[in-house]
């Protein structure tokens, strides 16, 4: 996690939605108890395993496939909904 989110992270293409939004929902819970904005770039990518490498060109560069760990499901937790307010921090922006 870097001062601002999570940023340019590859996970494999099979990563499940409910995963991808836990993880979404606790950078948003660190920012907002931090008081600062944040924000995430997760990229599933489809057909690539953990250990391979994605090649986005440009200014992207390449990045690792790395595992998200999962041991338990994100699904209750997201199928409650709800929001996470943002930080008044984020009014200034």
């Amino acid at each position: 996690v870097c001062s601002v989110g999570l940023d340019m992270i590859a996970v494999e293409g099979d990563t499940t939605a409910a995963t991808i939004s836990g993880i979404i929902a606790d950078e948003a819970a660190i920012g907002m108890i931090n008081n600062k904005t944040t924000a995430v770039r997760v990229i599933p990518v489809p057909g690539k395993k953990v250990g391979d490498s994605v090649e986005f060109g440009g200014l992207l560069g390449r990045c690792p496939i790395v595992k998200v760990r999962n041991k338990w499901s994100s699904e209750a937790f997201i199928a409650r909904g709800g929001r996470i307010p943002a930080p008044l921090r984020s009014l200034t922006n």
